[in-house]
Order: C-alpha cells, then structure tokens, then sequence
C-alpha cells in the first residue's frame, strides 16, 4: 500500500498550486473518474499481486448466504473488478500521474492472473468450487476480452494454458436458464478467438445466441429466461457480454449456420437503445431508479451506457458531454458522501453506503466490484471528446428544467436473420 500512498501523492504534486487549494472547483471528470478507479482497484490489485488477498481481505457475506464455498469472494472480487477497469489498463503508458497510477495497477493485474492460477500460489482461486465459479470466470474473461493486447498477450505461455484448462473444466457446470448461459458463451467463445476453432465449445455458444434472440422483449429489455424481470440484468449481464460472444466468433472467423456479423450489429442497436433507456433512468440529482435483485451491484446498472460511449458508438440522441456529466453526477452522489468502503479499503454490502440489508443470499462484497463496469470510458484516451467536451445537461435535466429533449419512442428491429443453411 506505501507504494499506492506515493503515486497517490505524485498524482497531487503534478497539480497546479491553485489547483490544489481548489481541487474539488478544478478536478477534472477524468481524474475523478481515475481517483476512484484506483481507490477501488489497489487494495484488491496489490494484496493479489503479492499473494496475500487471501490473506488481508476484510470479507462481508449476505445474511442468508448459502452453504456454497465462501472462498468464491476472492474470485468475484477479482474478475468483476478486472472487467470493469480491463479498458483504461490497455491505455499505453504515459509519463503522466495517471499514467503512473496506470501503469501500477497493470503491473499488479499481470502478477495477479498468474497467481489466481498458480496452484502453489496462496490466491490461487478456487476453480470449480461451486457454480457460482461459471460467473466469474466468465468476468475474469470478458477483462481479456477488452484488454486483450494489454492483459492476455503479455502473460506466460505457463499461465494461458493454465487459464484455458481451468476455463475449460467448468464445463462440468449446467448452468440455470437464465443469463448464466451468456457466462458460458463467453467463456467458449473467448477461447475460440484466443487458442482456436477446435479447441471451443459450439454448441454452448450457438444455444446462448438463440436462447437469448428468444428472450428479447424489445425497445433493448432482454428477458433474463423465459419470464421476464423489471431488473437491470440487461445491464449486468446481457448487452455486453451478448456484444462480445458475437465480437468474438467474428475474431475468430467461426463458419457456422449464424451470421454473426448481422447478429452483432442488430445488438449494438438493441444496447444503443438501452443505453438511451438509462441515461433517461438519471434524474437531475445524479440518481436512479433502485429496481430488482442485486442492486447492491451499485453502477453497474449503467454498463451498457459505459460500454457505448467506450466503444464511440452512442446513440445521435447522447453526446459525449451529457453522457459524462450524467455518470460523473451519479458517482458524486454515491461515493462522495456515503461509507461505501471498510476499514481495510474493500467495498462493503450496499447500494449508496453500508446496506446489509439490500443483500441477495448469493450476495458477498466480492460480488460488489462490479461497480467497476461503469468505468470503462477510461479506455478512452485524454484527449478524446467524451473527455474534452463541455459538459452538457442530460435529458432529465433538460425535462425538467423547461428546456427542449428529445422525444422517446419505440426501436423496432431492422435487422433479421436466418441461418445460412
């Protein structure tokens, strides 16, 4: 932690002496965005790095946790974070204080995948414990699916081999008819773009993409199964991971029944207007709708909205500006005020501050990092316009001051489908 305390003061010194005695009137979106990135990334990435969050994690179960085994927190907690901050690691290093933050955190990501897999290591994680390891190693995937060059290329040839077996062993898992099937399609399709057509799992990747056609109930809900859920699954689970089973069987130039390609672009739409749904969800406070199980998963109900502007592909209706003044807003009212960490730095059980209450009984503070998956614009540059525009008011803000918006209206598909033979 001494050398996070450092970067932390170097990312000061480097600040205009005005800036300093103003910070919060002349902080940058940026920076905020990155000061909470770090806070909430290195006590997980430097305890991993070293073997030792095993060790030193400060742990919080539901109150109704089930019998699973309770060692499933460590790999929640690292490979929903890793997804969530998997974009801004692939930044390239840079001399600035966030790039020294950067940099470190990346230092300590590498040397924890090779110990979640090391089984001599003391954080090797327990692989095929429970069910619930489906989950998270499919998060732990979707982080080399965003940062591919920056976090799967570099590791040992040792360590992606062991990734691949033990990705490969939870097949064993059924997962339920639900959602979980996109955990599954993830998983088999990142290893088909990372080692190969043969060595992945097509029918568990051709049943995902046709279970989850069947579930879409339109204007960008899928349903989570055959009944469908007021919840923000949609959100935590299906566009993006729905974006990357189909990315990655066009990577890997898979020849099947399925064009993907027309696959994928009829669910960039579905996700393009589902993130319209969700920044209309915020009000001019900097709040949302608190709906459904797991809301304890905090911003992660905004990933969709995130993933859009990280991909530079937000609707005409969204500017950069109103997007990140929007999410910036949401952080300030979530995390400036409220006890949103314990005292050993690891995120509690809540939604805006310590909530046991608000726990599912699958829920841990592992499962809580998938906060994280709002911060994905990181992985834009600096200099990019969703970080350079002038902030602008975003449509709550709009409506409710007397200003002009944009209508609302029903998105139907335009794209349709069939199998090639």
């Amino acid at each position: 932690m001494k050398k996070a305390i450092i970067l932390l003061v170097a990312l000061m010194a480097l600040m205009p002496v005005e800036a300093k005695k103003v910070k919060k009137a002349v902080q940058t979106d940026r920076e905020y965005w990155a000061g909470l990135t770090y806070k909430m990334a290195a006590p997980v990435l430097e305890n991993m790095a070293k073997g030792e969050l095993q060790k030193n994690m400060k742990t919080e179960f539901s109150p109704s946790f089930d019998n699973r085994n309770r060692k499933v927190v460590y790999m929640e907690t690292f490979g929903r974070l890793m997804a969530g901050i998997a974009p801004w690691l692939s930044l390239p290093d840079d001399d600035t204080a966030e790039g020294h933050l950067r940099h470190q955190l990346r230092e300590w990501a590498l040397a924890s995948y090779k110990n979640s897999v090391d089984p001599q290591s003391p954080d090797y994680l327990v692989w095929g414990a429970s069910g619930q390891n489906l989950v998270d190693a499919a998060y732990i995937a979707e982080s080399f699916i965003r940062a591919y060059d920056a976090l799967w290329v570099p590791l040992d040839q040792t360590t992606k081999d062991r990734y691949i077996a033990e990705f490969k062993k939870l097949r064993s898992i059924e997962p339920p008819y639900t959602n979980w099937f996109l955990f599954s399609s993830v998983i088999e399709s990142f290893i088909a773009k990372a080692v190969g057509l043969k060595e992945y799992d097509d029918f568990r990747v051709m049943m995902t993409i046709r279970k989850v056609e069947e579930w879409y109930v339109g204007d960008g809900w899928y349903a989570d199964g055959p009944v469908f859920a007021f919840d923000y699954y949609s959100s935590y689970v299906f566009h993006a991971m729905y974006l990357e089973t189909l990315q990655n069987m066009i990577d890997a130039k898979a020849n099947t029944r399925l064009e993907y390609k027309k696959y994928y672009d009829r669910a960039l739409k579905r996700a393009q207007k589902f993130s319209i749904i969700l920044e209309r969800f915020i009000s001019p406070e900097g709040t949302f709708p608190v709906i459904g199980r797991s809301t304890p998963y905090r911003l992660a109900a905004m990933q969709p909205l995130a993933l859009m502007a990280w991909y530079q592909k937000l609707p005409k209706d969204l500017s950069n500006g109103q997007v990140r003044a929007a999410l910036t807003a949401v952080m300030h009212r979530m995390f400036d005020q409220q006890q949103n960490y314990n005292d050993a730095g690891f995120l509690t059980i809540g939604f805006c501050g310590s909530q046991p209450e608000t726990a599912d009984w699958y829920t841990n503070n592992g499962s809580l990092y998938m906060t994280s998956l709002s911060f994905m614009p990181l992985g834009l540059p600096a200099d990019h316009p969703f970080w350079t525009d002038k902030a602008e008011p975003w449509t709550q803000v709009k409506a409710w001051g007397g200003q002009p918006f944009p209508k609302d209206h029903r998105w139907a598909d335009d794209i349709q489908t069939k199998d090639r033979w």
